[in-house]
C-alpha cells in the first residue's frame, strides 16, 4: 500500500509539471506554424492528454480486464465535462467561440449518440469499433476543414515566440508530452493498487480513480491554458478529448476484448455522459448568443454538484 501511495504523489506531482511544459510549448509550436490554437486544442493536446486513457485501454484490454477500459473510457468523458471543465470555470468565464458551436459540439454529440447505438444491445465488438474508426476518421476530416476560418473569430493571444528553433521547442513539447503519459501510468498504476487492495470492482475502478487520473492531464493543462489566457486551448482540449476518447480510446477493448457490457454501463453511466455532453453543449449555445459570449464560473457548481452525484450514486 505504502509503494502504491508513493507512486500516486510522485505521479500527480510530474503530472502538473509535464503539463505546464507541454502547453505552454504546444502553444509556442502553433504560433510559429500559424496553426489556431482551437485546432491545436483539439487536435494535438486532446490526443496528447487522451494518450493515457489509450494506453490503459489497452492494458486493460490485453489483461481482459475490459471493464476497466470501458468504464475509463466513459468515466473520462464524465469527469472531463463536469470535473475538469468545472474546476477550470473555477479559475475565471472562458469565452465561447462561434465556430465551436457549429462544428466541435455538434461532433461530440453525434458521437456520442453514435456509441450509445453500440451500447444498445448490450456488447462491445469488433463491429461497434470500426464504426466508431469510421466515425473518427470524418470527424477528423471535417474539424480540420476550413481551419483557417477560426484565426478571425480569435481574440486570445498565444505566448510571443522565442528565439529557440522550431525543432527546440518542438523536442520540450515532446518531453512534456512523454513525461506527462508516464506519470500518468505511474499515478493510474497506483492508484489501481489501492483500489485493489481495499476490494474494489475493476468497473468501478475504471469508472472513478481510473477515469480521474488519466483525466488529471485534462484538467492540469486546462487549467494551465486558462491561467496563460489560452482559452481556446482549454475548451478545445476538454471537447477534443471526449471526441478522441469515445472514437479512438473505445475502439480497443471492442478490438481487443470484444464481449458483453455490464449492465449499469448502459443504463447508469452512459445515461450521465450524454446528459453532461448535452448540458455543456446547451450552455456553450446559450452563452454564444449572450452579450458576453463567454461561459460565467457560476456553471462551475452545477457540473461539479453532477459529479459529486455521480460519485455517490457509485459508491452506494
Amino acid at each position: 500500500m505504502l509503494l502504491f501511495s508513493i507512486a500516486l504523489v510522485l505521479g500527480l506531482v510530474l503530472l502538473v509539471w509535464s503539463s505546464d511544459l507541454f502547453i505552454e510549448n504546444a502553444a509556442i509550436v502553433a504560433e510559429k506554424l500559424n496553426v489556431s490554437p482551437i485546432i491545436i486544442g483539439v487536435t494535438l493536446v486532446a490526443l496528447g492528454t487522451s494518450a493515457p486513457e489509450m494506453v490503459v485501454s489497452a492494458v486493460a484490454a490485453i489483461d481482459q480486464a475490459a471493464d476497466i477500459a470501458i468504464g475509463n473510457v466513459v468515466g473520462s468523458n464524465i469527469a472531463n465535462i463536469a470535473l475538469v471543465f468545472g474546476a477550470t470555470l473555477l479559475f475565471g468565464a472562458i469565452p465561447v467561440n462561434g465556430g465551436l458551436i457549429r462544428k466541435e459540439i455538434p461532433i461530440l454529440i453525434s458521437i456520442t449518440l453514435l456509441t450509445g447505438y453500440c451500447f444498445f444491445d448490450g456488447t462491445l465488438d469488433w463491429i461497434d469499433g470500426t464504426i466508431l474508426v469510421t466515425a473518427f476518421a470524418i470527424a477528423l476530416v471535417l474539424l480540420l476543414r476550413g481551419a483557417k476560418d477560426f484565426e478571425a473569430e480569435l481574440t486570445e493571444e498565444l505566448p510571443p515566440q522565442d528565439n529557440a528553433p522550431l525543432w527546440q521547442t518542438l523536442a520540450k513539447s515532446l518531453l512534456g508530452l512523454i513525461v506527462l503519459i508516464g506519470s500518468s501510468k505511474l499515478l493510474v498504476w497506483g492508484a489501481t493498487g489501492i483500489a485493489s487492495a481495499l476490494g474494489v470492482s475493476e468497473l468501478v475502478i475504471g469508472l472513478t480513480i481510473v477515469a480521474i487520473g488519466t483525466s488529471l492531464p485534462e484538467l492540469a493543462a486546462s487549467i494551465t491554458s486558462v491561467r496563460k489566457g489560452h482559452h481556446d486551448i482549454a475548451i478545445g482540449n476538454v471537447i477534443g478529448s471526449n471526441i478522441f476518447n469515445l472514437a479512438t480510446v473505445l475502439p480497443m477493448p471492442a478490438f481487443i476484448a470484444p464481449g458483453v457490457l455490464q449492465a449499469s454501463v448502459v443504463s447508469r453511466d452512459y445515461g450521465w455522459m450524454l446528459g453532461l455532453t448535452v448540458f455543456i453543449a446547451l450552455v456553450c449555445v446559450l452563452f454564444v448568443r449572450s452579450n458576453k459570449q463567454q461561459i460565467p464560473r457560476i456553471i462551475a457548481l452545477p457540473l461539479l454538484g453532477s459529479y459529486a452525484i455521480y460519485l455517490f450514486i457509485l459508491a452506494s
